[in-house]
C-alpha cells in the first residue's frame, strides 16, 4: 500500500463510470474472469459472523476472531478506502479432461490414491492472485496520473470475501457457504483491491440455488450442518489444513482419501458444470500431484516435501501434518502388505499426533485383512 494520500475522486458520474468500465477492461488484461465493484454495507454480515463465533464453529482459528471492526470497517483495515474491486481468478488446469468432474469422483474413490483438493495441485494461489492486483492497481495509478491509496487481498488479512463479493454481480453466496456465478460455477478465487477511489458499485445478482441441496447431502462429515451454515470443526479442509492436533476419531472413515482439503460440495454443485479453465501457466498441475499414489506421498522424507511443495499452499500444513493426514488415510485404504508394512514403521514416531494416527491406521488395516482373510 502507498504511503501518500491522493485526493478521493469528485468526478463527475460519467467520468466515474467511464473509469469503472476501464478498470474492469484492465483487470481483465490480468486474467480475472469477472469483475465487480462495489462499497459494501457489511453491518449485518458482521451480526451474522459473531454469532457464528459465539457457537464455535470456527475451532481452532483463534485469528478469525481477531480484528473484527477491521475485517467488516474496510476504512479502518485500509485507511480512504471508499471502493472495493473484487475479482475471480479460475484455477482449473488448461489441459483438464471434459469428465473431470467424473475422473476427480474416481480418484475419491480408488483407495491407494492421494487425493488433493483442485485448487492446491498447482501454485499457491495466494501469490497469483495478489500480484495480479498489485499490477491492476499500477495500471489504474497510471492511468488516472495520481496516487492511489490501496491494498490487495486474497484470503489474507480479515476480509469477508464471499460477504463483499454477493454485494455484487459477481456472485452469490451457496448453500455450501462459497460463492457461486452462473457462469462459472464456484472454482475460481476471489481477490480485492481496497482502493479511495469513488466508483459506481455495480447490481447486486440474485441467488440461484433454489430447492437444490445437493452440497448438503453429499458432505462426507455432514459439516453443512444448515443451508448456509458450516461447523469448520467437522469439515475435512479444517481437518486436513488448518488442525493439526488429533483428529477426532468420528471423522476418520468419512475422511476418505482426502490428504488435503475437499472438493465434494463443488463436485456435487449443479453450477460446476459451468466451472472454467485458466490458461495460466501459474495453474497447471506441479509434480503430477493428480496421479500421487498415498504411499509415495508417505513416502517423502522432510526435504522432498519442502522441495516439492515449495511454492504451493501445501507447504504451509508442514511435513508432520502432511504425514499424518497420508496415515489417516491409508488406514481408510486396502490392507495390502505394503501399506501394513509402511504404516507399522511411523507406530513408534516420536512425534505423538504422528504415532497415534499411524497405530490407529495399523489397527484398522490389521482388521480389514484379518476380515478379508476369514471371509
Amino acid at each position: 500500500m502507498t504511503d501518500i494520500t491522493a485526493q478521493h475522486c469528485t468526478a463527475n458520474d460519467n467520468d466515474r463510470r467511464q473509469l469503472a468500465e476501464w478498470i474492469k477492461s484492465a483487470a481483465q488484461t490480468q486474467g480475472f474472469s469477472h469483475i465487480a465493484i462495489s462499497q459494501p454495507d457489511l453491518r449485518a454480515a458482521k451480526t451474522s459472523y459473531q454469532a457464528w463465533l459465539a457457537k464455535e464453529f470456527h475451532g481452532e482459528m483463534s485469528y478469525l476472531t481477531r480484528n473484527l471492526d477491521a475485517r467488516f470497517e474496510p476504512a479502518t483495515l485500509v485507511p480512504e478506502t471508499i471502493s472495493i474491486i473484487s475479482v475471480t481468478l479460475p484455477y482449473l488446469a488448461a489441459d483438464l479432461a471434459p469428465d473431470w468432474q467424473t475422473q476427480t469422483w474416481q480418484t475419491i474413490e480408488n483407495p491407494s490414491s492421494a487425493n488433493i483438493s483442485r485448487y492446491a495441485l498447482a501454485r499457491d494461489y495466494h501469490k497469483v492472485v495478489r500480484s495480479r492486483l498489485q499490477k491492476l492497481a499500477e495500471q489504474i495509478e497510471q492511468h488516472i496520473g495520481t496516487t492511489l491509496i490501496y491494498r490487495a487481498f486474497s484470503d489474507s488479512a480479515p476480509v469477508p470475501e464471499v460477504e463483499i463479493a454477493q454485494q455484487t454481480a459477481l456472485g452469490w453466496r451457496g448453500k455450501h457457504t462459497l460463492l457461486l456465478n452462473r457462469e462459472s460455477g464456484s472454482m475460481f478465487f476471489l481477490g480485492e483491491l481496497y482502493v479511495n477511489l469513488d466508483l459506481p458499485m455495480d447490481v447486486k445478482t440474485t441467488e440461484h440455488c433454489g430447492s437444490c441441496h445437493a452440497c448438503l447431502d453429499i458432505c462426507p462429515t455432514q459439516a453443512i450442518i444448515a443451508p448456509y451454515k458450516l461447523d469448520a470443526r467437522r469439515c475435512i479442509s479444517y481437518l486436513t489444513i488448518e488442525y493439526n492436533g488429533v483428529i477426532p476419531h468420528e471423522f476418520r472413515p468419512a475422511i476418505g482419501n482426502r490428504i488435503y482439503g475437499c472438493d465434494d460440495c463443488q463436485l456435487a454443485c449443479p453450477w460446476n458444470k459451468f466451472a472454467v479453465k485458466s490458461d495460466l501457466p501459474d495453474f497447471e498441475v506441479r509434480h503430477q500431484l493428480d496421479q500421487l499414489t498415498l504411499l509415495d506421498a508417505l513416502s517423502w522424507s522432510e526435504s522432498t516435501f519442502k522441495d516439492k511443495m515449495a511454492g504451493s499452499a501445501i507447504y504451509r500444513i508442514g511435513h508432520a501434518q502432511w504425514q499424518r493426514n497420508v496415515l489417516l488415510a491409508l488406514g481408510n485404504g486396502e490392507a495390502t502388505e505394503q501399506a501394513i508394512a509402511a504404516v507399522a514403521v511411523y507406530t513408534a514416531h516420536a512425534d505423538a499426533v504422528i504415532s497415534e494416527q499411524a497405530i490407529w491406521s495399523l489397527t484398522q488395516l490389521n482388521h480389514r485383512k484379518s476380515t478379508n482373510t476369514i471371509s
